[in-house]
């Protein structure tokens, strides 16, 4: 059975520190929503079962005129099992891209709705990756001497050749598809 590398993410979030689920939330939307994302649906149940196994503890805050936040701490025995994980090879990527399964049934809908899409994912690439070399300066301006640094810019490059990919596909199939519609007519 295929094991959920959710439980690694949100041990590798709380190896920053101490947080709450909202945290932790907030910290997968400003850090690593280009690759990897987590909804709390997923986050509050992955955060009871790390407290349940011994991975990480979870305190109470009490608030004045608010909820009681729960707070949750990697514990040794979860930051043990976090770097056992970090050390193992890497599964075979597979991802679900909606262009692609689009594409695939393209013979569906006209030449210019297909151009369209393709129109459309070309320039949310495009959008994504000014927002991926914006993380980049704002990572080099704001945590020039953080220890992770290199490490996390090692993933900003990953996700800018992603997306220079995606843009060069992008405008391969669109050549493809406009020849299409030539030959069409």
């Amino acid at each position: 059975m295929k094991e959920n590398k959710s439980k690694y993410a949100v041990m590798g979030i709380l190896s920053m520190g101490p947080m709450s689920g909202y945290d932790i939330k907030k910290r997968f939307e400003k850090s690593l929503s280009y690759f990897w994302s987590e909804s709390y649906g997923q986050i509050y149940p992955i955060l009871k079962n790390l407290a349940k196994q011994g991975l990480a503890t979870r305190s109470i805050k009490k608030q004045t005129g608010k909820p009681d936040r729960h707070i949750y701490a990697l514990t040794d025995k979860g930051r043990k099992a976090l770097q056992e994980w970090m050390i193992q090879p890497v599964g075979r990527l597979i991802g679900r891209h909606e262009i692609l399964l689009k594409l695939f049934f393209g013979h569906q809908v006209s030449l210019e709705d297909n151009i369209r899409q393709v129109e459309h994912f070309r320039e949310l690439q495009s959008q994504k990756l000014k927002e991926i070399k914006a993380t980049e300066e704002m990572l080099k301006a704001y945590y020039k001497d953080n220890p992770n640094l290199r490490y996390w810019l090692m993933t900003v490059r990953y996700g800018q050749y992603v997306n220079r990919a995606f843009l060069r596909w992008s405008k391969e199939t669109l050549t493809e598809l406009r020849r299409m519609e030539q030959e069409a007519e």
